[in-house]
């Protein structure tokens, strides 16, 4: 439960803007949109290695440049 303290004589839309905000960095939505469809494990290391090395393309490229 998130608890958005409002100061005396603070307006609605800004406690609204600070309720939104904390919600985001809970990462609520985020977490439900990848429970969403399963993905094996496999799947998900082989795009981390292939995240990996195109990582360490563009550092390489970057550094003969």
């Amino acid at each position: 439960m998130l608890i958005i303290p409002v100061k005396e004589g603070e307006s609605i839309e800004r406690a609204l803007k600070k309720y939104k905000k904390k919600f985001e960095k809970t990462g609520v939505v985020k977490e439900l949109r990848r429970r969403q469809q399963f993905t094996k494990p496999s799947i998900i290391n082989r795009e981390t290695v292939l995240r990996a090395a195109y990582r360490e393309r563009v550092k390489r490229s970057l550094s003969n440049d």
